[in-house]
């Protein structure tokens, strides 16, 4: 049989890269992770990488792998680190996962406009208890992880939910790329938890990087939100966060010019990268 058609028909799967199921004892739920290696893990046994953890893995994993070989060049823009894409409950289909998963209160749309699937909100706290439980010290026994170097990437209601971490557990992670969040999810809740955890602390020891696509505001235009000022959204939560003097806090933001909820991802988190990962000089 030819090479050729061996290939014929076959699955196409990334070279490299690893799934693991990692159970939630308390939910029953399987959740799935896919991991990532950089190319000098083999070759470098005595060395700990930084673990950057991205939620919405479907999509998202194979993107910000794809991309961070071509932006990375060699080790000279990026340091190597170790991805981990968070996908979603087994049997679940992505959007029921991510909706109940990724937000903080239950009240929430119910059903679907396009299908009528029913939905489930608000337990991003379970969610954010079984990460620290279980996902968190799996991969720090089953590869060589730098524990002080935890990087939590969200989109969307993943940006929502990397928000709701950072007020609830902020050393969760030492780093958190927030990306067109959600922060307009019930009555913009986050805002309520943002100043429930300035009431009770005095330091939020994070590095925060968010970032949106210039369109994500009201306006005329087609890829305008209609009725949403995401970006308005974004700049008063940041200018929350530095108004507290949080000594440990340092918070950056961009728009990215001429992109919208759906095109802003790769050069967004791209950003979010080159900002949280630089290659040591």
């Amino acid at each position: 049989m030819t090479g050729g058609a061996l290939a014929d028909g076959r699955p196409y799967e990334l070279k490299g890269t690893q799934v693991w199921a990692v159970p939630d004892p308390v939910s029953g739920r399987t959740y799935e992770i896919f991991v990532n290696l950089p190319a000098s893990y083999a070759q470098n046994p005595d060395r700990s990488y930084p673990v950057l953890y991205v939620t919405d893995s479907d999509y998202a994993f194979p993107v910000v792998r794809s991309i961070t070989n071509r932006v990375r060049d060699d080790g000279r823009a990026l340091e190597d680190f170790i991805l981990v894409g968070l996908s979603y409950a087994v049997g679940d289909s992505p959007i029921f996962s991510r909706n109940r998963d990724y937000t903080p209160t239950p009240a929430g749309t119910s059903t679907s406009r396009s299908t009528g699937q029913s939905f489930v909100h608000g337990e991003a706290e379970a969610y954010r208890i079984y990460l620290q439980n279980q996902v968190l010290p799996f991969v720090q026994k089953k590869f060589r992880t730098d524990p002080q170097r935890l990087i939590l990437m969200g989109h969307s209601y993943g940006g929502l939910f990397g928000a709701h971490v950072l007020l609830t557990e902020p050393t969760m992670f030492s780093d958190y790329v927030l990306g067109s969040p959600s922060f307009w999810y019930d009555k913009r809740y986050i805002f309520t938890a943002e100043q429930q955890y300035a009431a009770a602390n005095s330091d939020l020891p994070a590095n925060v990087f968010l970032y949106i696509g210039s369109f994500e505001t009201v306006g005329n235009k087609p890829r305008y939100r209609k009725e949403i000022d995401m970006v308005g959204d974004m700049h008063k939560f940041a200018k929350k966060l530095e108004s507290r003097n949080y000594p440990g806090l340092t918070v950056a933001t961009d728009v990215v010019d001429g992109e919208d909820h759906l095109t802003v991802f790769p050069s967004g988190f791209t950003r979010g990268l080159l900002t949280v990962l630089p290659a040591k000089r």
